[in-house]
């Protein structure tokens, strides 16, 4: 029977993984850019050495992907995130008595390890088996948090300058165990566990199905021996070679090259997160009435133009012009690329692909920081960085014209 009088619990898990993604926004991932201008000031690092900070976050969670998936469906999703949260609030407490590269690099990999088991790619496969005609809705909630944890990111840099980057941190601890560790509990089951339908309702058949969705669900071996998988992967790869590079260092380009302060920064940084829910909301609702390979291929376009602006500014309206272009490219394509992954393979294994997809994706965020940083370091700027990052992001527009709905697998008869 359809809880008529309360919230259907699908929702509470998008919910209460928005709310969870918006303190991993607030708090590191976006956070982070802010962090290396604070720590560059303190020790005199390098843009390659905080680009390579930006990267082990990145290339802990593409490797700990395949892993992870493997452990949400052994031991649940409860215990993996509980777990997780305990590990990052360790990691910054870590981090708030960090005094040399490698104890930074230490305690920043603590970090990353509990903020990817109790992050994205559990609350994701915590939320698509309870939806299908919803799922980009869903997913676009639960991304919401995300987008808003960096609007408070100029509350974060006043922060730090009042009381200094270090009791940042301890307090960034504490705010993870105290408000996360109860969030855990609401994650851990599926519509069957509480005899409920999929996206609350029995509803008639759709004016629009997306495209690929089936009620077939394919095993993680059987995804990896389609086409699909790997053009959807290599697509978002290459976006977030665009997504990386500029949360990693927009901060340090606009306070080095545009001589920003590092409050005026945070405000830009906070603008991009503003237009990346209005991306959101279009793509959201969008997502669940056309192709979601469309969407995504307009993102790529978004990435690239946006980001092309940003280094040929000249003024203070290109850079906010750039704000718009690349934020609603991100909040459109970001969540449509989970809910792509679901309608072509379905839930049943979805956490297994899901894994295995963030060795490829790694490469994108991992790879987009160190060039940027690298080149940077060497010409002196990041104009030739950020462009061919740009450039790429626009050619990685073709995989997901090519991602074609796979073909049912092969099976044995029983």
């Amino acid at each position: 029977m359809l809880q008529r009088n309360r919230l259907y619990h699908g929702w509470r898990v998008a919910w209460a993984g928005a709310w969870i993604q918006l303190l991993h926004g607030l708090l590191m991932v976006q956070a982070y850019g802010q962090y290396a201008v604070f720590l560059q000031d303190q020790f005199g690092w390098s843009k390659t050495t905080l680009s390579a900070g930006y990267t082990l976050n990145r290339v802990e969670s593409g490797l700990l992907g395949p892993v992870q998936g493997w452990a949400l469906q052994r031991f649940g999703l409860k215990r993996v995130m509980r777990l997780g949260v305990v590990l990052m609030a360790a990691g910054f407490v870590a981090l708030s008595r960090i005094n040399s590269v490698p104890t930074f690099f230490a305690a920043l990999l603590l970090t990353s390890v509990g903020l990817s088991l109790s992050g994205f790619l559990s609350i994701v496969t915590a939320i698509v088996p309870w939806f299908e005609r919803k799922r980009a809705r869903a997913l676009s909630v639960a991304s919401f948090g995300f987008a808003v944890g960096g609007m408070f990111i100029p509350a974060l840099v006043w922060f730090i300058e009042a009381f200094g980057w270090r009791t940042a941190f301890l307090v960034s601890g504490v705010l993870v165990l105290v408000l996360v560790y109860p969030l855990t509990s609401i994650f851990g089951t599926v519509p069957d566990d509480l005899d409920l339908p999929l996206d609350g309702v029995e509803l008639a058949a759709p004016a629009f199905t997306a495209e690929g969705v089936s009620s077939l669900h394919f095993t993680a071996k059987e995804a990896f021996r389609t086409s699909a998988f790997w053009m959807i992967s290599l697509g978002h790869a290459f976006a977030l070679l665009v997504v990386g590079a500029v949360m990693a260092h927009l901060s340090l380009y606009l306070t080095t090259e545009h001589d920003y302060t590092k409050q005026g920064a945070s405000f830009v940084t906070a603008g991009l997160t503003v237009t990346q829910l209005v991306g959101m909301l279009a793509g959201g609702f969008l997502g669940d009435r056309m192709s979601k390979r469309v969407l995504a291929s307009a993102g790529m376009l978004g990435h690239m133009v946006g980001l092309l602006v940003l280094t040929f500014a000249t003024s203070n309206l290109m850079i906010w012009l750039f704000v718009p272009l690349h934020g609603v490219a991100w909040g459109v394509r970001g969540p449509l690329m989970q809910a792509l992954r679901a309608d072509y393979f379905g839930s049943s294994s979805f956490g297994s692909i899901m894994g295995a997809s963030s060795l490829i994706l790694m490469f994108g965020t991992a790879g987009g920081p160190m060039v940027a940083g690298i080149l940077a370091d060497q010409t002196g700027d990041y104009r030739i960085g950020f462009t061919i990052l740009a450039v790429m992001a626009g050619l990685g527009m073709i995989f997901f014209v090519f991602a074609s709905p796979p073909k049912p697998p092969k099976r044995a008869s029983p």
